[in-house]
């Protein structure tokens, strides 16, 4: 039995995306079929207060790869003119036998070249427990990624009250409101630069950060997710 046979016989299909109900389409899924339900988080409901800091704390995190295009993150923030740092958080993993590896390496050369060494900090891979560390140390969350079905990073970082600015890829599309919980953006590094300079105002980080976090907290929490699994079950 296909696939394909296997998804229309199938009483219901889940998807966890905008993007990933839009490619079941295209499969040829009856819209009626589809239920998107997210992947879940665990949202913390303290809000933990930053301390005051001149330089503004940017982060990415997720698996390097070359997927991930974070040359465009490196090509943005080397146009800002106020002061910042970028922690990249992650280890490089081949996604297929046809990748080619040292992406990393290439990431660090580039880094060098645009004078950005004393600016940009490269973690390596980190546990979970360590990522939250990161998430409340950052002000701003930055996606640049050019394909995703989910992307788990980007409600993690939400999660944590952070702003973020993304492509528009996976769950970004279900989360980024435009000027209100953060920005979408193209692979324009000047357009991207642009954006997160909009965000180094203080006041409309918080703004964005109290909605983006109450959004995931509506939608994602782990709890509300199960609610909507049971909910499906018992309609069948």
């Amino acid at each position: 039995m296909t696939l394909k046979t296997s998804a229309k016989r199938a009483q219901a299909i889940i998807v966890s995306s905008k993007f990933e109900y839009e490619d079941a389409l295209e499969f040829g899924i009856s819209k009626d079929k589809i239920r998107i339900i997210p992947m879940g988080v665990k949202v913390d409901k303290t809000i933990k207060e930053k301390a005051a800091n001149n330089t503004l704390q940017l982060l990415f995190v997720g698996r390097i790869a070359r997927v991930r295009h974070l040359e465009l993150l490196l090509r943005a923030v080397e146009k800002l003119t106020f002061p910042f740092h970028l922690t990249i958080a992650g280890g490089e993993e081949k996604t297929s036998s046809v990748t080619r590896s040292g992406y990393l390496k290439e990431l660090k050369a580039l880094t060098q070249r645009l004078n950005l060494n004393s600016k940009v900090t490269f973690t390596g891979r980190k546990p979970q427990e360590e990522l939250k560390t990161y998430y409340e140390m950052a002000d701003l969350f930055v996606y640049p990624s050019k394909f995703e079905n989910f992307g788990q990073p980007l409600i993690e970082a939400g999660a944590h009250g952070l702003p973020i600015i993304a492509t528009p890829v996976g769950v970004a599309r279900d989360i980024v409101i435009e000027g209100e919980t953060g920005y979408l953006t193209s692979d324009d590094p000047i357009a991207m630069g642009d954006r997160i300079h909009l965000l180094q105002d203080d006041n409309l980080r918080k703004q964005m950060g109290i909605q983006i976090k109450n959004l995931i907290k509506e939608k994602f929490d782990w709890e509300n997710i199960m609610n909507q699994y049971v909910s499906l079950y018992n309609s069948l």
